[in-house]
């Protein structure tokens, strides 16, 4: 019997096949999917901001994409997941708000996607495909029996990645 395992904002978790994880709300927030497809081993992270401004008294490490993903790789050798076989997917990273002029609020799904992918790249971990940017809201269905990445959002095609 599988499960579905709700994922919040600053939060992440590991799961095995046949169950699913989802988040929602994924706006400006990026959610990071890693998949062990060997194993059938998932992981999905929902992260708000790129980096962490003063790692070592921060508490929640899966806010920000810098302190997330370690997190992530480090939970996920618990399961004996080898990191030369994970895959990752991600999704949202949106301009949700509109604010005049190149203000870093503004671009904060932007630049939530490129602290994601040089994490991901210094970690040798294979981006295998993304739907990000734009300006609507996502939510994500991590299928990890197959590994398959399920993004929903309003009045738009459901996209499998």
């Amino acid at each position: 019997m599988s499960e579905i395992i709700t994922i919040g904002i600053s939060d992440m978790n590991i799961t095995t096949a046949p169950n699913t994880l989802v988040t929602f709300a994924l706006g400006s927030c990026i959610g990071i999917c890693l998949y062990e497809p060997i194993l059938k081993i998932g992981a999905l992270g929902h992260i708000m901001l790129p980096n962490c401004p003063d790692i070592k008294n921060e508490k929640n490490v899966n806010k920000y994409a810098d302190t997330c993903i370690p997190h992530m790789l480090e939970k996920l050798q618990g399961y004996q997941c080898q990191k030369t076989r994970l895959k990752a997917k991600i999704v949202g990273g949106a301009k949700m708000f509109e604010v005049s002029g190149d203000s870093s609020f503004g671009n904060i799904g932007a630049r939530n996607i490129e602290a994601v992918k040089k994490v991901l790249q210094e970690n040798r971990i294979q981006l295998y495909a993304e739907d990000t940017g734009l300006n609507f809201g996502r939510t994500v269905y991590f299928h990890v029996d197959t590994g398959a990445v399920e993004v929903k959002s309003f009045n738009r095609e459901t996209k499998i990645l």
